[in-house]
């Protein structure tokens, strides 16, 4: 099996900062891309930012110029570094993390909890 452990959500005002974090663990042969999406109540869950084993990264444009994803390979964690925060962006932050569990496998889609992440005006 694998596991995705979130944190760092949080209450922020507008204006604030969150880093958001997301560790893998379990039977991992490697990761190709990790991202994060969100969902706020009575809207679809929408990608914020995917970030590849190559370390090209993609933005949703709400998102763009604001946050950063990163990864550290050696941890099998991704994280989220969300700044200039906006009450738009509360949300639930769920990361998503693709998985090669045994050489040559197919590839396994995992999903975190989610950490709620809230920001007040």
């Amino acid at each position: 099996q694998v596991q995705l452990v979130e944190s760092g959500g949080g209450l922020v005002q507008a204006g604030g900062s969150l880093r958001l974090s997301c560790a893998a663990s379990g039977s991992i042969f490697s990761i190709n891309a990790m991202g994060w999406y969100r969902q706020a109540p009575g809207k679809p869950r929408e990608l914020v930012a995917v970030i590849t084993t190559a370390g090209t990264r993609n933005y949703a444009d709400s998102a763009k110029g604001r946050f950063t994803i990163f990864r550290d390979n050696a941890k099998n964690t991704v994280y989220l570094q969300m700044n200039s925060l906006q009450p738009e962006d509360t949300a639930v932050y769920y990361c998503n993390v693709d998985v090669v569990r045994a050489s040559g496998s197919s590839l396994l889609v995992y999903w975190g909890q989610g950490t709620q992440v809230t920001v007040s005006s």
